[in-house]
């Protein structure tokens, strides 16, 4: 049986670690860095760093700050943001990356899916869809959920996996930062449309959160923020905990 994943997301704007509400409201929540340090001393499975505000300022993901965190964290870490090039993500591999996340970027010219899985492989490949929910159906958003689009969350993850997507993660900006729990229905219908992992984002608020998207939501990881970033919830407890509900997670 796979693992649950457990995975800290940091949101870097100007340098340091933010975190919002629905995608706004943001307030700093350290430096990026020393949080991912210690994410990985305390048991995180994975990393991600996403630069929230590289593709509306077009311009590129930090190579300093993928250099610093490579040096210090010996867990796989996701860098996206501002990736839009067979360039860009060699570069973010060469600074440290294993893996790259693109979102808008591949919205925009598909084609960038295969490409970059011809040249490096699926398997460090995640294309992170940010949808909300709207009258009942769920739209793609771009440029970290500020500009809406009339594709439709379950035709365009399909298409990424068809394209050689490793992964994808789905942030539900109706959930992100509210804390009341993962978009489990979007997410269930997700996983039985495609094969490949599904990384669950946007609501995680308690351990239970936790356990229902990996049961409910059928997710194959689970990605947040504010609860790690703030001490609400301890990875190593949290864990322990979904180990006790009888899923399989790395301790």
């Amino acid at each position: 049986m796979l693992t649950k994943r457990i995975i800290p997301c940091l949101d870097i704007k100007d340098g340091r670690t933010v975190k919002g509400v629905n995608f706004v409201d943001l307030r700093d929540a350290g430096d990026p860095v020393a949080l991912g340090k210690q994410y990985a001393e305390l048991g995180a499975d994975e990393l991600v760093f996403l630069d929230i505000s590289a593709t509306q300022e077009k311009r590129r993901t930090m190579h300093d700050m993928v250099l610093k965190v490579a040096e210090q964290v010996n867990i796989p870490f996701t860098v996206g943001g501002g990736i839009s090039s067979v360039e860009d993500v060699d570069d973010l591999l060469h600074c440290g990356a294993d893996k790259v996340s693109i979102n808008s970027s591949a919205v925009k010219r598909p084609e960038l899916i295969n490409e970059l899985s011809a040249k490096f492989g699926s398997q460090c490949i995640v294309v992170a869809i940010d949808a909300k929910q709207i009258e009942g159906e769920w739209f793609v958003h771009l440029a970290g959920g500020t500009i809406p689009t009339n594709i439709k969350l379950f035709d365009w993850a399909k298409e990424v996996e068809e394209r050689g997507a490793g992964e994808i993660l789905f942030t539900s900006m109706n959930h992100d930062g509210t804390k009341n729990g993962f978009a489990n229905e979007a997410l269930a219908k997700l996983s039985s449309l495609v094969n490949i992992p599904i990384i669950a984002s946007g609501g995680a608020g308690t351990i239970q959160h936790f356990a229902d998207t990996f049961t409910i939501g059928k997710a194959d990881a689970a990605l947040a923020a504010s609860v790690f970033h703030f001490g609400e919830i301890p990875i190593l407890e949290l864990k322990n905990q979904l180990k006790n509900k009888g899923l399989a997670v790395r301790l």
